[in-house]
């Protein structure tokens, strides 16, 4: 484990309207979301999203231990924190292990006295149709992000837990485990599970003042460089510094890793008290609370259902509205 720790850090004062009435709103706002005195942990945060997760954390006032099992992407993302005024360690590891989850909770006791927030970004992915999916693909996949969430989710909220003081549990959902994916049985299976566990956590943990929510991020990252669609834009933003068009940004709420970063701040904070077991979209200009599964059409029958019955009612009752699935592919 490295520790990295800069100067002072500086803060630009939020705008007003010039009125006392406008700073005082401003000032609000500043404080709510402001994590001075708090810790954090950020899986999978030497690249791409967890890194613009660790660096957003660290700029509003957290501490940070950075993790990923690449152990120079790692210390490179704790420098850029430290040069950039903010405080972090380094703590090279693959999730899943529930030796790599305790590691990274005794890391940041350790280095900082405590810890707030824990977020469970680390991810990989092994894309295969089903019938060419071989057991170490979607074990591979399984480990990393499921139980990788459900490790270090238990071994914060253990401490939390022992602190009394609350926290915050940001866990990393997609759109695949929303509405299935071709090509990601594991991934969808995963992330749909994750978005379960966080539901099933906000109630378990409500007690204890910690709340669970799931981010689902649509973002230039380098698994949405695959994307055949989204992979010019990417390139251009990447190489050129060329801006993602609106068509993405808004029609299709797609952005830059550094577009979802307010989100985790925001569920961070003590603004976010009172949101739990969401799972909250967020890409480009676009911010989205997706709806939890339920019953959208019901029928009865006195003595219940033969398959006979089903069959006569399915076409002109409950089956009249069968839902969509998969991701709708980009309307550019």
């Amino acid at each position: 484990m490295h520790n990295f720790e800069g100067g002072p850090r500086r803060t630009r004062a939020a705008s007003s309207n010039g009125s006392d009435e406008g700073q005082r709103k401003a000032a609000r706002v500043t404080t709510h979301t402001d994590l001075t005195g708090k810790v954090a942990v950020v899986t999978g945060s030497g690249r791409g999203l967890g890194l613009a997760y660790a660096k957003a954390l660290a700029a509003a006032g957290a501490a940070v231990v950075v993790n990923d099992v690449d152990r120079e992407a790692a210390e490179s993302a704790a420098k850029q924190i430290a040069d950039a005024g903010g405080r972090a360690v380094a703590l090279a590891a693959a999730v899943g292990p529930t030796e790599t989850a305790e590691a990274l909770v005794a890391a940041a006791v350790e280095s900082f006295g405590r810890l707030d927030v824990m977020v469970t970004n680390a991810g990989v992915l092994r894309d295969r149709v089903l019938w060419k999916m071989s057991d170490e693909d979607f074990d591979t996949v399984i480990d990393v992000h499921l139980r990788g969430t459900f490790t270090c989710v238990r071994a914060a909220v253990n401490r939390m837990r022992e602190q009394g003081e609350g926290g915050r549990v940001i866990v990393a959902g997609s759109p695949a485990g929303q509405r299935g994916n071709f090509g990601q049985t594991n991934y969808a299976a995963a992330k749909a599970g994750i978005a379960a566990m966080a539901r099933t956590w906000a109630m378990e943990l409500a007690k204890a003042q910690i709340t669970v929510n799931a981010v689902i991020p649509v973002a230039a990252t380098a698994m949405t460089r695959t994307i055949p669609v989204f992979a010019p834009h990417i390139e251009a933003l990447e190489n050129e510094g060329k801006p993602l068009p609106d068509s993405l940004r808004k029609g299709e709420g797609f952005g830059t890793a550094e577009d979802v970063a307010g989100l985790v701040v925001y569920l961070a904070s003590d603004a976010s008290a009172e949101v739990t077991g969401q799972c909250i979209g967020i890409g480009g200009d676009k911010l989205a609370l997706w709806s939890h599964p339920q019953e959208v059409s019901v029928a009865y029958a006195d003595g219940g259902w033969s398959a006979e019955a089903i069959a006569g009612i399915w076409p002109v009752s409950v089956g009249r509205a069968q839902q969509t699935y998969g991701i709708p592919a980009p309307q550019l």
